[in-house]
């Protein structure tokens, strides 16, 4: 009785010992992609920070042409 007791708890320490190995391996590749998201985010939201910015630019540029043709109209 004692022998089977201690055979069954041998093998779950084994399955446990396994399941940890292999959560420890999901844990460090979802680790890893994490960082590989943040980064990624990281640069999207400077790439939209200099697209906003691009933006801003061409509407002034576009309201100065837009003034400057208004007044010239007005002006003829």
């Amino acid at each position: 009785m004692l022998e089977a007791s201690l055979s069954q708890l041998e093998q779950l320490v084994t399955d446990l010992v396994q399941q940890n190995r292999h959560l420890t391996g999901l844990n460090e590749t979802l680790s890893a992609e994490l960082a590989k998201a943040k980064d990624e985010n990281e640069s999207l939201q400077l790439s939209l920070m200099e697209q906003e910015e691009l933006h801003g630019s061409t509407a002034a540029r576009i309201q100065t042409l837009i003034e400057r043709a208004s007044s010239a109209t007005v002006g003829a």
